[in-house]
């Protein structure tokens, strides 16, 4: 008996050491970020290139509108993908906004291109900011702006002129939230960056790659949080009953889905964009058909840099039953998805029925009855 137990233990340990010995191959090193293996699944398949209906891009940025022309590329690009209408965001305000609506307004499509106008925070300490701001505002909106769009450095980056951090829930800003809501706008506001930006950029942050190859979105939670700036960002919702929000990136909770029904039940005034995290509603197909059911009169469909290219993966995640693909960006998301496989009347209402409802002037005849 012994005579077996210790030939086997020579055996297992002259394997053990022969295995040790060999070299590794170096050709088979690699870094994480070049690892990106091609899937064996035999799955249906069904890319999607041009939305089932037609839509309103709520989440859009374009600055350099020289003449009309800009709009035959832009609207046929749109047409393909069967966009109805978009929202420029970057409006800039005033005398910018009038020069840009100047050649909006000589298209003959000039619909389909919705502009919001811009506030300028960082001169906040002047005495008359709060009056000169609003009266902007109301010049903007005469002008035809249809919204305000609020970006993620007012409230988080921006500074006063003691270089004090301005909060976006300063009471200074009040009037121009009521004056929002006074003249029937949305105010879509951008505050924070994903909750992993202030996380220790180690081995357990989901967004390690993206803070590798982006050092700049690294955030020090010692300057302030994210839950903080949140915060600040609910606090004008809940005081502002009568003005509706948008808060871009689905408020940076698209991962918490549970815990953003229950922001939304709290307050009737808030909507979500879908921009930029349709990679997190992929991956989560069933909670996301829950949220999407319950919450499906408070989506906006929103997609934020405008790359045409990119738009396919979205209709993918909304209108197929198509399993494990993958984002355009593996950076964002090294995952794969799944599509949430939307029913129309749903898939309808993010499009373009929500958007109809709180934004206003749309042409209704832009998209199906």
């Amino acid at each position: 008996m012994n005579k077996y137990y210790y030939a086997f233990l020579l055996l297992f340990i002259s394997i053990a050491v022969f295995g040790q010995r060999q070299p590794i191959d170096s050709s088979l090193v690699m870094d994480f970020e070049k690892y990106d293996p091609t899937s064996t699944l035999v799955v249906p398949e069904n890319p999607v290139t041009k939305a089932k209906f037609r839509f309103l891009d709520i989440h859009s940025h374009h600055w350099r509108i020289n003449d009309s022309t800009y709009f035959d590329k832009l609207f046929a690009e749109m047409d393909e993908l069967n966009m109805g209408a978009m929202v420029n965001l970057s409006g800039r305000g005033g005398k910018r906004l009038q020069a840009m609506m100047d050649i909006v307004n000589t298209h003959p499509d000039k619909d389909r291109f919705i502009v919001f106008t811009n506030i300028e925070l960082r001169s906040i300490d002047d005495p008359e900011w709060t009056e000169n701001t609003v009266k902007q505002l109301e010049f903007d909106v005469a002008a035809g702006a249809r919204g305000l769009k609020i970006y993620k450095s007012q409230g988080m980056t921006n500074r006063d002129s003691s270089d004090n951090r301005i909060r976006i829930d300063d009471p200074r800003i009040d009037p121009v939230w009521a004056k929002c809501g006074e003249l029937g706008i949305p105010v879509l506001i951008h505050s924070a960056d994903p909750s992993s930006f202030w996380k220790p950029h180690d081995e357990k942050n989901e967004r390690w790659l993206e803070l590798k190859l982006r050092p700049g979105r690294k955030r020090d939670p010692a300057k302030f949080t994210f839950e903080q700036i949140i915060s600040e960002q609910h606090n004008i919702f809940k005081k502002h009953p009568n003005t509706t929000f948008i808060a871009a990136h689905m408020g940076w909770y698209p991962n918490d889905l549970a815990y953003l029904s229950t922001l939304l039940e709290a307050m009737p005034n808030m909507y979500v964009g879908i921009g930029a995290v349709i990679a997190e509603l992929g991956r989560q197909p069933r909670m996301a058909n829950w949220f999407f059911e319950k919450h499906q009169d408070r989506i906006l469909f929103g997609k934020d840099s405008y790359k045409p290219e990119e738009f396919p993966t979205y209709f993918r995640v909304l209108e197929t039953a198509d399993e494990y693909f993958p984002y355009y960006k593996k950076y964002h998301a090294y995952w794969r998805m799944y599509g949430l496989n939307l029913p129309d009347d749903i898939l309808k209402k993010v499009y373009y029925k929500n958007a109809l409802k709180i934004i206003p002037g749309l042409d209704a005849s832009l998209f199906e009855e």
